[in-house]
């Protein structure tokens, strides 16, 4: 089976995480996928390959006993900012301009200028309807892939641990991974990114609930008495820093994220996302917020606004210093793949990021993915093959 069509297949499973649910996985769908994933490797003849009962798959492409033992991960959830359901990809040659994903949606190189990187490549695209899943599914029908190629040919290499787990996206994808029976030495999450990129720097990352209470009286007769909670939770937004929001920053810039809005006059919920790659920068973001609830308190004369904060994972780089030579290994195997690489700070998180900190160096691979979370989403077929020789040349390269 071909990359591309391990990435068609795996589109159709909806597998959306939710952040709401206390279960692991937190959808019973990502186990529907997992399960397939894990009858697809055994016909492969991964022989040793399981679903536990949290949701995660492993497995072993076993290698030369003298060559490192390296781990390849990826993520099966898909993100709950757009639908994931009744996904229909199809694959276009790409000759340049709009694509029509369907009578009103078009894929425009107005609204994304990277996609003219595309320009002859065959692109996996959805329907304009839903999401792609190509986060994280292509790196899924990647490091399968790579698997089935390396054990066809017989070529030397080093050892590949194989992981696929849930609820990344949620933030929860390396809370239960078994990281003493996984046996690697280092590993790469393939996990998002353009083609070349390479990732061992991610942001510091937090969240933020901020709750108002309100005092709900019939408008006719509120002069004085009302507080509509609404109304704090606008006053609030707007005494955070307005360039310093997703859309007004990139590269190492940080931001604070309103992700979600509920409330009525009597209590009103907003909830952020604070990242920053600077540690020091990160903690004084999440010290405006403190201040800032502070001031409001003060300024209504009582206890209205309640800040709750919760650090969710930090920058990787402090892990991966030590052991430089992981990334070293990657950046020789995209140039042996034909690619340039693109060494880039992650403007989000992976799996890798908690990984590194619990003792396994895990920088992040691209998978040539584009607009992930989202209705325009696609994946170059050729950025994919790719990926596919990366991962390959780090394991025959390892056993030399």
């Amino acid at each position: 089976m071909t990359v591309a069509e391990r990435m068609l297949k795996y589109a159709a499973f909806d597998t959306m995480s939710d952040e709401n649910s206390p279960t692991c996985p937190s959808t019973a769908k990502q186990r529907i996928l997992s399960a397939a994933l894990v009858e697809e490797m055994k016909a492969m003849g991964i022989a040793d390959a399981y679903l536990d009962e949290d949701g995660y798959v492993y497995g072993t492409v076993p290698g030369a006993e003298d060559a490192p033992v390296i781990g390849m991960i990826a993520h099966v959830d898909t993100s709950p900012a757009c639908t994931g359901a009744n996904v229909k990809a199809r694959i276009v040659k790409y000759e340049g301009g709009d694509i029509a994903l369907n009578e009103t949606t078009v894929l425009s190189p107005r609204d994304f200028p990277r996609l003219n990187w595309s320009v002859g490549k065959h692109l996996i695209v959805t329907d304009g309807t839903t999401l792609l899943g190509a986060d994280d599914k292509a790196g899924i029908a990647e490091i399968l892939t790579a698997a089935e190629e390396l054990m066809k040919e017989g070529t030397r290499r080093a050892t590949m641990r194989i992981a696929f787990t849930p609820d990344e996206e949620i933030g929860r994808g390396a809370d239960r991974f078994n990281l003493k029976d996984f046996g690697a030495q280092y590993a790469y999450t393939l996990d998002g990114a353009t083609v070349g990129e390479l990732e061992y720097e991610c942001f510091n990352a937090a969240a933020a609930v901020v709750t108002f209470k309100g005092r709900s009286v019939h408008p006719g007769t509120a002069k004085n008495c009302m507080v509509n909670s609404q109304l704090l939770a606008m006053d609030f937004n707007a005494l955070l820093p307005v360039h310093e929001r997703p859309e007004s920053t990139e590269g190492y810039e940080g931001f604070a994220h309103l992700c979600e809005m509920k409330g009525d006059e009597e209590k009103t919920v907003l909830k952020y996302i604070i990242r920053d790659h600077d540690r020091e920068k990160f903690e004084q973001r999440k010290e405006t917020f403190r201040k800032i609830t502070a001031f409001m308190n003060e300024r209504c004369g009582e206890a209205r606004v309640e800040l709750q904060l919760t650090d969710t994972y930090y920058n990787m780089v402090e892990a991966i210093r030590p052991h430089m030579y992981v990334v070293d290994a990657a950046i020789e195997a995209m140039k042996q793949a034909g690619v340039t690489p693109k060494v880039v700070p992650i403007r989000g998180g992976t799996d890798g990021s908690k990984l590194s900190y619990q003792g396994l160096p895990c920088p992040n691979i691209f998978t040539g993915g584009e607009n992930y979370h989202g209705r325009f989403e696609y994946v170059p077929v050729e950025d994919m093959e790719a990926a596919v020789q990366t991962i390959k040349n780090i394991l025959i390269n390892a056993a030399k």
